[in-house]
Formats: C-alpha cells, structure tokens, sequence
C-alpha cells in the first residue's frame, strides 16, 4: 500500500497521527543529544573529592566540575558556606530542579503515546459509521467486496495509531531508564559530598531512597 494511498483513505485522523510522530520524533531526537552531551563527573570523583578535603582545596574542585551533578554539589557547597545547616533539603531541592530538566518532554510523550491508539480507534468507529451508514442507505443491498473495502479503509487509523504509539512509549521508557540512572548518580555523588562535611552539617538524616517523579532524597 502506497504512503499517498494511506492518507487519501485514512482521512484527517492519519494527518493528526503524523503530527503526532513528527512532534514525538523531535522531542526523542532533543533529549537523547542532551543526554548525550550533559557532561558528567570525572570516574574518579570520589578518590578526587578525598584529595580535595585532604588539602582543603573543595570550592576550587568543585567549582571546576559541569553538569547536573555538579550543580548540586555546588549547591550544597555554596549552601554550607551562607550557613545553612539542613543540607539535606538543600540537595533535595538541588535535586528536584535537576531531575525536572532531566524529565522535560515526558509526559509529553507519554500523552502522545497513550491518545495515539485511541485516536486510531475513533478513526475506525467514524469509518465503520460511515460504512454502516452506506449500507442502511442501500437498502441493506451491498456488495460484500465494497463492504469489505469499507472496513479495512476503517481499520486503517487503528493500524497506523498503534504503528506511531508503540515506538513512542518504547523511546519513553527508553529515556525513563536514562534519567533514572543519571538520577540515582546525581543522588550518590551528593551522598559523597555530604558524608565528607562535618557533623554539624549532618545533624538529619534522611531516607537513601529515590522517587523518580518526586525529587532525589539525596542522603
């Protein structure tokens, strides 16, 4: 079946639905190069991090780091500095800011994912309406091949909605998987930092758990 062909038959509904994909298709591409280009904490940050309190030079290391994480290291740090003593909401919040950058664009894909099918399915019962329709106007007379044409030209937008959803809530998972593991990175690295400073900027200790659609409870 010609792509022209799909769209004369499959009426305004398959338009949508490529508007659909296109729109799913830019959000993927966007957030898989920012993912590919946010910068990350070097692989020896911990030992690094070690050094950089041995020789009191932390602002000067941390300062230096790019990236997500070393947003809220600074965070932290600059926190610590104007005398905050509850860090621990500070990399909290710290950390929400990040994880919803980290999340931009998904629910939008999520919405499109989900309301492609369904899209589809109101195309289907629009043209099986109309076929009914044709029928009734027949006198109940019709031509079985005609009435076949009919139906499959109505199932068209089920087919192409579930061709455009299945590929998007794949992309989305996809991209859920990565945001949960730079998530659970960003919580482990200000963990580290939080661990180093002295005690009487730990005086609350917090759950070491991670709620993705929540914020990051960093220590």
């Amino acid at each position: 079946m010609l792509v022209a062909e799909i769209f004369d038959k499959g009426g305004p509904v398959v338009w949508v639905l490529l508007a659909y994909s296109f729109l799913a298709l830019v959000l993927v591409i966007e957030r898989s190069l920012h993912y590919l280009l946010m910068k990350k904490l070097p692989r020896d940050f911990e030992t690094a991090l070690a050094k950089a309190f041995s020789e009191n030079k932390v602002d000067a290391y941390l300062n230096q780091l790019q990236g997500p994480d070393a947003r809220i290291l600074q965070g932290i740090n600059n926190a610590r500095h104007d005398g905050i003593k509850n860090l621990d909401s500070v990399a909290s919040r710290c950390g929400s800011v990040e994880l919803l950058q980290l999340e931009r664009g998904f629910r939008t894909l999520s919405i499109l994912g989900h309301t492609a099918p369904l899209l589809g399915l109101l195309g289907t019962i629009i043209g099986m309406i109309k076929a009914f329709m044709v029928i009734e106007l027949s006198g109940g007379r019709v031509d079985s091949q005609a009435l076949a044409g009919g139906i499959w030209e109505a199932m068209l937008t089920t087919g192409v909605g579930l061709a455009v959803a299945i590929p998007v809530l794949l992309m989305l998972h996809i991209l859920e998987s990565k945001a949960d593991r730079r998530a659970h990175d960003m919580r482990r690295s200000a963990m580290l930092l939080l661990e180093r400073l002295p005690h009487e900027y730990n005086t609350e200790q917090s759950e070491a758990t991670h709620h993705r659609r929540g914020v990051i409870h960093a220590v």
